[in-house]
């Protein structure tokens, strides 16, 4: 699994990198159903956070949410994150 981050119209903290790698421990199970995950931080007056997942068997999927707080942006969106990838290991296992 590689992930990229990236940050739009500001330099994201070294402190903020180590919150999204701490909660992304929450997805460590699914690491070997997804090839990328790419992170996009854009900030103009709230924080707009992506994120977009491309699964081993060719699909994608895609999240974004919005805060005035980075760090509550990235808590809800690995939330969605989570059930979204969820939602995709249960369907692969139902056509098995």
């Amino acid at each position: 699994m590689t992930v990229d981050v990236r940050s739009v119209h500001f330099d994201l903290a070294p402190k903020s990198r180590e919150y999204l790698d701490k909660k992304l421990e929450r997805i460590e199970y699914a690491k070997d159903m997804i090839v990328d995950l790419i992170f996009v931080f854009k900030k103009d007056k709230e924080f707009e956070v992506e994120a977009t997942v491309n699964f081993r068997w060719g699909t994608v999927a895609h999240v974004e949410e919005k805060d005035y707080s980075l760090d509550a942006g990235i808590d809800k969106l690995v939330d969605r994150l989570e059930q979204k990838i969820a939602k995709e290991k249960e369907k692969v296992q139902e056509h098995k």
